[in-house]
């Protein structure tokens, strides 16, 4: 099966990797010049490494990251932990993204990965979708995967009027900086005042990210680090963050990712006869959870899996949307509870609720 995948990112490069296991013939398509990250770092669930596993790459992502034992504080620092939920349900591996993609992009093959390309659009047809490209160009597979992120062309081109949303004044700050003098086990995530919350977390070693979101953050003034470290003050009282904020302060303007979160609307469907949709172009959501990119993972797991075992392309594109969408319901759920949280008492709660069941509930695949 020749199997075109549009995205060469976490979710794209995963999904190429685990169908080239089925025996597809797979082609990844990135509109950028290079294989590249956005971000700094990603957390990973246990489900996910999981999928790492199956493509044969597990213990090198884990040799990349740093294992966390998350608690979380309140703006005076004092940690706190949902005693109703055991210690597994608070653990994940924090890996820096440029390492991951670099693995990834090698694990499926450079030669199978075309850059400096734009898919404009794709037709349907009963043996095949054709799928066309800036250049003229029209290639003929028989699955197109749009794995191009909340900005999506293959949604838009499989659903028009679908574009992304803006999460009511959400920002997130965050950048990838050599560690220092500060707390060496990080600081995981401080719940502060003004609906802030931030704190940072070792990578890799010698390189810690640290990272700043703000519902209803109001009008940005000043650079970058200024509008982080307004936001970071939210999260410190009495000396507590006094390394974050000096960390903000020394980090380079150029280093400092600063994104107005965007979200995916709930689609009436994710899938066509031979097209489907991955990761954040089918569900983006707001990283307040931290899950993202684990739950993108399950999607290829899952979509491998179904087509596997269906006896054509049709039925296991509508398994899989079937069993991914119904997941999804309750992930959004579990998303409003932990953003409506108030203290962090409650968010500390929420959060191990959101995650254990992730963990618990994850599709074997």
């Amino acid at each position: 099966m020749r199997t075109v995948i549009v995205g060469a990112g976490l979710v794209g490069l995963t999904t190429a990797a685990s169908l080239a296991l089925l025996g597809h013939d797979v082609i990844v398509l990135e509109h950028a010049s290079e294989v590249r990250a956005a971000g700094a770092g990603i957390g990973l669930w246990e489900n996910a490494l999981r999928e790492f596993d199956h493509i044969g790459v597990g213990d090198v992502v884990r040799g990349l990251g740093e294992k966390i034992d998350t608690w979380f504080f309140d703006p005076a620092g004092r940690p706190i932990r949902s005693a109703r939920y055991q210690d597994a349900d608070h653990r994940f591996l924090l890996v820096p993204r440029p390492a991951l993609n670099t693995l990834l992009a090698d694990t499926v093959g450079r030669d199978r990965i075309r850059l400096g390309t734009h898919v404009t659009g794709f037709t349907e047809h009963d043996t095949h979708v054709a799928v066309r490209l800036a250049n003229g160009e029209e290639l003929r597979a028989d699955l197109l995967i749009g794995a191009d992120g909340v900005y999506s062309g293959v949604r838009a081109s499989l659903l028009p009027g679908s574009e992304a949303v803006e999460h009511g004044g959400h920002y997130a700050w965050r950048a990838l900086v050599p560690s220092g003098g500060e707390r060496p086990e990080g600081t995981v995530l401080t719940i502060g005042a003004a609906r802030t919350r931030g704190g940072y977390a070792p990578v890799a070693e010698g390189r810690t990210m640290w990272m700043i979101n703000q519902f209803d953050a109001g009008e940005l003034v000043g650079s970058k680090r200024d509008r982080a470290l307004l936001r970071a003050r939210h999260l410190a009282e009495g000396g507590w963050h006094d390394d974050l904020l000096a960390m903000i302060a020394r980090t380079p303007e150029d280093a400092i990712l600063e994104n107005r979160i965007m979200l995916v609307p709930e689609l009436p469907t994710w899938t066509g006869a031979r097209v489907a949709l991955v990761g954040d172009a089918a569900h983006g959501l707001s990283p307040h959870i931290a899950a993202g990119g684990t739950l993108g993972i399950e999607d290829a797991g899952v979509l491998r899996t179904e087509l596997a075992a269906a006896p054509d392309t049709a039925t296991a594109l509508a398994r899989y949307e079937r069993s991914r969408r119904a997941r999804f319901d309750e992930v959004r759920e579990h998303s409003t509870a932990v953003e409506l949280a108030d203290g962090a008492a409650e968010f500390a709660e929420r959060y191990a609720a959101f995650s254990h069941w992730m963990l618990t509930t994850a599709p074997a695949t």
